[in-house]
């Protein structure tokens, strides 16, 4: 009891209302069925699927590109309709997708189900952070936005554990389960959310004609907003981006090693992150953002290096360097989750929230188009031994731009200012 006292503070646990609490649920719910196909796409498409990895690749390099497309839209729908409605149309709509993508095997099947499930299924990150944003109180969002990523990762770690116990590469009927379960996983998380659905309202606010006719155009003369996606897309090439695009594949074709480890080295990841995020939630109070995220530049580097340099080890010893290095992925990203969702809250007025979180999901596209086609190049020009090296590098350039922005900001924004309890 005095532990958990010590790592949630009283502020914050008396901020924990019921809905915060099922929006929690309903991200576990929702994540659990995410771990069981995270980072299988590429293996599923080329591996069991038997297509080439240019193809594989580009479908991810496509997908993101429909996200960066639709990014815009989800967010004036979230601004103008509320976060609610695209909660619930992504969660629909994303186990749709995923069912035909359980039964894809032709290049026209999986190139339709793979960018019907992009069109919708990543359309509800950026809602969800808006009304996270609403539920917490401002004071408690760097917090607030942490704790949800440790339960983004406690579900997916249940889901990796649960895939690692399932799936065959020489049976493609279990990866035709894990999509169906993870389709079914994804109702269940709509449901819970219509709990708090009334939370999910648009803000009057839109409705002023003085405000609402700024709509993006305000987004993007923000210099600072835009200073920091760029930073974010190097880091999230350096980070995320390759890590879905190309990590998997590296360690089924490179090292030559099984699938089963893969689901065991993402376990490893998720579970550091549960166990990790509230002491590095509170350990980073008060401290400056951009010094934070810069270490998270670091920490990736060091993650990517040490993929590249395991090559030709016994098993034995690969495995344990790669887990290590994949829980020292793990922190880096509880350093940068919080940060992220609760800058670019700070940045953004109540009546853009929603386009604020969807430009910061540009991010991401940009990355997970640019990622794939970047791997992809490696790998079909014989170079796929040098790509974890060159991929530490984008990481420290985007830390090192990052530690530029700084001076951009004010104390407050930086983090500095906003210690709470």
């Amino acid at each position: 009891m005095s532990t958990r006292l010590e790592l949630i503070p009283a502020e914050f646990r008396q901020a924990m209302t019921p809905q915060i609490k099922r929006f929690y649920a309903m991200v576990f719910t929702g994540c659990i069925g995410m771990g069981l196909t995270l980072s299988m796409t590429i293996v599923y498409v080329h591996n069991v699927r038997h297509h080439s990895v240019a193809f594989a690749t580009g479908l991810m390099a496509a997908g993101a590109v429909i996200g960066i497309l639709i990014n815009p839209i989800s967010g004036t729908f979230t601004d103008r309709f509320g976060p609610g409605v695209m909660i619930l149309t992504s969660g629909i709509m994303g186990s749709i997708g995923l069912t035909f993508l359980a039964f894809s095997k032709s290049i026209t099947q999986l190139t339709f189900s793979a960018l019907f499930l992009a069109l919708f299924a990543g359309g509800g990150w950026g809602p969800g952070a808006t009304l996270l944003s609403r539920l917490v109180p401002e004071e408690h969002r760097q917090r607030a936005f942490g704790i949800n990523f440790m339960f983004v990762n406690l579900g997916i770690g249940v889901g990796s554990l649960i895939a690692a116990l399932i799936v065959d590469i020489h049976h493609p009927f279990s990866f035709t389960v894990l999509y169906l379960t993870n389709a079914c996983v994804g109702l269940v998380s709509s449901s819970i959310f219509l709990t708090i659905r009334q939370y999910g309202k648009p803000v009057a606010e839109i409705h002023n004609p003085e405000t609402a006719g700024e709509g993006w155009r305000e987004v993007w003369q923000d210099k600072t907003f835009r200073w920091f996606l760029l930073c974010g897309v190097l880091l999230m090439i350096g980070g995320y981006g390759s890590q879905e695009s190309g990590y998997s594949l590296y360690v089924v074709n490179n090292l030559h090693m099984s699938l089963h480890y893969i689901g065991l080295i993402l376990f490893f990841n998720t579970m550091t992150i549960v166990g990790a995020q509230l002491v590095v939630i509170n350990k980073i109070e008060g401290r400056s953002r951009m010094m934070v995220l810069a270490s998270v530049a670091v920490l990736w580097a060091f993650f990517w290096v040490v993929l590249g340099s395991v090559r030709g080890l016994p098993l034995g010893v690969a495995l344990v360097m790669l887990v290590i290095s994949m829980m020292v992925f793990a922190v880096g990203e509880t350093l940068f989750q919080p940060i992220g969702g609760a800058l670019v809250n700070e940045l953004a007025p109540e009546h853009l929230r929603g386009r604020y979180n969807s430009a910061q999901g540009f991010v991401w596209g940009i990355a997970g188009t640019l990622a794939p086609v970047i791997t992809s190049a490696y790998f079909e020009t014989g170079n796929s031994n040098i790509w974890p090296f060159a991929t530490a590098l984008t990481a420290l350039v985007g830390g090192a731009l990052l530690l530029r922005l700084r001076r951009n900001l004010t104390p407050s924004q930086d983090g500095i200012a906003s210690s709470v309890g």
